[in-house]
């Protein structure tokens, strides 16, 4: 079996939010301070592999026992923005979704009825103590959600072609002040040209949990492990954001026709990596 430091961030990615300091009450404030001036911060590499080491016992452990007390740090015109890990609220969130995505019997070999049921006590007692609480992450595997790029222009587009020490990288920032303001006119011209939908049901879900956050916070779009499911071709060549952007401009046009190729080619372009999970 290879060292945990060894293994590759899985198929996923992810949608942050770095909030400034100010956005934190007392004592967390104080303590994400100290946290940002230390040396050595903590990566992504880092926090999955904490991950896995809780599934490699027997039972498992789906959640972890204590809350994480780390961060993502980054600077934001010189405010210094965190993006707490919150490891054991989504290790509970993912659970639930768990539940819905595997079959009844993988999912009990995967994780035992008795874990689960013990982790599903934990969290509604949890929530009773925490009922404002909310992820400043959210995870989608095999994908990225097509509503994500809603938040961001092509513009913010950052790609990292892979060099020898290390992997490509791909991913969009944006000021939440942007991503709100796009969220809302991407809404405003699906809801004027077609009926209620899926995309439209998901950014009103994300919509929603922007608002929780504070309003000078950056939003991030990483393409975590996905780009070890893309070759370097694909991902030079992406430009979801634009593909969206120019669907909803044609909407707002009334080029239904113009619509259509550009949010088939999106979808088309994700159905393709979604597809590969199967794959032997």
């Amino acid at each position: 079996m290879p060292a945990l430091s060894s293994v590759l961030v899985p198929y996923a990615a992810y949608l942050r939010i770095y909030e400034p300091l100010a956005a934190f009450p007392e004592p967390e404030r104080t303590h994400w301070a100290r946290y940002a001036r230390r040396d050595g911060a903590p990566t992504a590499q880092d926090e999955l592999n904490r991950s896995l080491a809780d599934l490699l016992p027997t039972p498992p452990v789906p959640v972890p026992v204590h809350e994480s007390a780390d961060a993502f740090v980054t600077e934001v015109d010189g405010v210094v923005c965190v993006c707490p890990w919150r490891t054991r609220l989504r290790g509970w969130l993912a659970l639930e979704e768990l539940a819905e995505r595997l079959p009844p019997a993988l999912l009990d070999a995967a994780i035992p009825p008795v874990v689960r049921g013990q982790a599903a006590a934990d969290y509604e007692q949890w929530r009773l103590r925490n009922p404002d609480a909310r992820p400043w992450i959210r995870t989608a595997v095999w994908q990225v959600p097509v509503r994500w790029f809603a938040l961001f222009d092509d513009e913010e587009r950052d790609y990292e072609a892979a060099g020898e020490t290390g992997a490509a990288r791909l991913r969009y920032r944006t000021p939440m002040v942007q991503a709100r303001r796009r969220l809302a006119r991407t809404l405003r011209a699906l809801r004027e040209s077609i009926d209620e939908g899926e995309l439209t049901e998901g950014l009103v879900d994300v919509g929603k949990w922007l608002e929780e956050f504070h309003p000078r916070s950056l939003v991030e779009l990483d393409y975590g492990g996905l780009v070890h499911a893309l070759s370097e071709r694909q991902l030079a060549e992406d430009r979801s954001a634009a593909d969206l952007a120019e669907g909803i401009a044609a909407l707002r046009a009334g080029d239904g026709d113009g619509a259509d190729e550009a949010y088939g080619r999106l979808t088309e372009r994700w159905r393709a990596v979604r597809d590969r999970q199967f794959a032997n």
